[in-house]
């Protein structure tokens, strides 16, 4: 069967994935919060970045439109996390999709690394969550 590039990517699939994970979530959040259509939004624009991403012909062209992507990913991650502080989800509701989300980052730095790699990249930083305790990546 013929597919779209888009379609090989395993980080397409990841991103839709979301994208449905994303969808029951903010179908009990209430809409009159902002926050429910800026995770609708920004959980929609990373297949449809990669999407288009994975169309151009060019390194530089395909780079611009993954780190767009992963820029919508983490403000997805940041949308779940605003979520629980404003008390619409749990801590354990967010718990699975920040998982995809983890994952599907994961790979578009892989793939930005690989289209190229004499990039410069921040070390990676560890973060602490003062009320667990705990540190995170």
């Amino acid at each position: 069967m013929p597919q779209f590039d888009r379609e090989k990517l395993k980080v397409y699939h990841e991103a839709l994935a979301f994208v449905g994970e994303a969808t029951s979530l903010f179908e009990r959040v209430a809409k009159s919060l902002a926050v429910h259509h800026q995770l609708d939004r920004a959980s929609t624009a990373i297949p449809l970045n990669i999407a288009e991403g994975s169309g151009k012909w060019t390194a530089p062209d395909r780079c611009r439109f993954y780190d767009i992507a992963r820029g919508s990913a983490l403000e997805c991650a940041a949308c779940l996390d605003v979520l629980v502080v404003k008390k619409a989800l749990t801590a354990e509701d967010i718990s699975k999709p920040k998982e995809t989300l983890v994952r599907a980052v994961s790979m578009l730095v892989g793939l930005l690394k690989a289209l190229a790699p004499g990039r410069v990249y921040e070390e990676e930083a560890v973060y602490t969550n003062p009320s667990e305790g705990a540190s995170a990546r």
